[in-house]
């Protein structure tokens, strides 16, 4: 298995060019999803007793496989929240997986995990939040909601009273999904500001009022949002932060999405009161060009989060003089194995410097305000609301939830883009409407005015 041969060199060879190309290659095929029972059809059995050859593998992948995937960094790939990772940190993710560095413990990952830390320093410094904040990667968004809420729920506990306690959190109901999802996997319960738009501190002290002794007693954390992944909504983050200092709450703001526009100028002032947070979300695989999987947490006090995640275990008590050792990530967020994943944001910060960074960003925000002219002069479609960050909703007039959904297939099965309707509440119900989604600085006027025309 280990020996090398000439076969072995030749596929290395194969899937090198191929890496090379896909790297450089600004405008890849959109892809075209097929059926599972068609995929079987074209390739067949790949696990077999004997192996089908590195070769075969591969060129089932090149030629068949990939084909039925679509690249999240298409210009006109515009659904749900994209990605443009950077040709520099796509080279050095190959380098990170080629290094096999494991980044829980600084004895073992000191050279990776200084390399994140130096990432994560320029991410801190985004959100002004005060010494001694800090973070750590995480493998997404939901895995850094995650680890913040178990540290809300942990620090809440240390309280006698609240132990054994089931707990409570409040939101609104434009948070994102992982949000009450992870509500159900730490088992607290979760109540709901019934608005869309941008929850104010007014309506969250209103909603705070409105519950009974037993609940109010229960409730230990608010999560804000920076910047919806539905619409691009910042909520009043400076009025939450005051109820929440009030109330002795503690404070956490999803930024998965919207948190890369802070470091646009053009909008950082919309995220006013995020350095009051107690924990912060950040995915630089979002909007800061990094290659899945790359999600941070942030905490204003990382001691709190240590109490709540480092792990016990004899074999890990080499580990723990932290003085000693240096940083170790395993300790403040969910999981032990991890990658240096912070790793391919670091380089390619390095290698292009935080001004590229910041003119990325802000093409994203152009590029939403272009989106929203070119609607407004089309008679065929109408803007939902003013595009707000990089998102823009909009309707094409006279058009029914089914009417949306073929467009969408026929796009793709054109292998034109990948744009998707979502639901807007309006009143008391729901509309189906469009949505772009604009992360990608190669995204062109020309490649919006073509998705325009299909509506037609």
């Amino acid at each position: 298995m280990h020996e090398i041969d000439f076969a072995s060199i030749e596929m290395t060879l194969d899937v090198m060019k191929y890496a090379i190309d896909r790297i450089t290659n600004r405008n890849p095929q959109m892809g075209r999803p097929k059926k599972e029972e068609e995929l079987r059809e074209l390739v067949g059995e790949t696990i077999t007793d004997k192996g089908i050859g590195g070769e075969n593998a591969f060129r089932l992948f090149r030629d068949v496989l990939v084909k039925a995937t679509v690249p999240i960094d298409h210009p006109r790939h515009l659904a749900f929240v994209p990605a443009a990772p950077s040709r520099a940190a796509i080279m050095f993710d190959l380098v990170t997986s080629a290094s096999s560095i494991h980044g829980a413990y600084w004895m073992e990952g000191a050279g990776g995990i200084y390399c994140e830390n130096e990432a994560m320093k320029w991410l801190v410094s985004l959100t002004g939040l005060p010494k001694p904040a800090f973070g750590v990667f995480t493998s997404g968004g939901t895995a850094a909601n995650l680890s913040a809420l178990v540290t809300a729920r942990e620090h809440w506990r240390r309280d006698p009273e609240n132990e054994n306690q089931k707990g409570l959190i409040l939101t609104s109901i434009g948070a994102h999904s992982s949000i009450k999802a992870m509500a159900r996997v730490i088992d607290v319960d979760m109540l709901l500001v019934e608005t869309e738009d941008a929850m104010s501190g007014r309506a969250l002290q209103e909603h705070i009022e409105t519950l009974d002794p037993q609940q109010r007693k229960r409730l230990f954390a608010v999560v804000a949002t920076g910047g919806t992944t539905n619409a691009g909504i910042i909520d009043d983050l400076s009025g939450i932060a005051e109820v929440c200092e009030f109330e002795n709450l503690w404070y956490h703001v999803d930024a998965a999405y919207g948190g890369g526009a802070l470091a646009a100028d053009s909008v950082r002032h919309l995220f006013n009161g995020i350095e009051r947070a107690d924990s912060i979300t950040i995915d630089p695989h979002k909007w800061l060009f990094s290659p899945y999987d790359c999600g941070a947490v942030i905490y204003k006090h990382p001691e709190q989060a240590r109490y709540a995640h480092a792990q016990e275990g004899s074999y890990l008590d080499i580990f723990k003089d932290e003085g000693a050792e240096g940083f170790n990530p395993a300790d403040y967020q969910i999981q032990l194995t991890r990658r240096v994943r912070g790793m391919p944001l670091w380089f390619s910060l390095a290698m292009h410097g935080t001004d590229i960074y910041k003119r990325a960003v802000e093409e994203g925000i152009r590029l939403a305000n272009l989106a929203g002219r070119l609607i407004e002069e089309n008679p065929a479609v109408e803007l939902v609301r003013e595009p707000s960050l990089s998102c823009v909703l909009f309707r094409r007039k006279g058009w029914s939830p089914e009417a949306y959904r073929n467009w969408t297939y026929q796009n793709q099965r054109d292998g034109f883009a990948l744009v998707t309707p979502t639901k807007w509440k309006q009143g008391d119900t729901y509309e189906t409407v469009a949505r772009f989604c604009f992360i990608n600085p190669h995204t062109t006027e020309e490649d919006v005015a073509a998705i325009l025309r299909t509506m037609e």
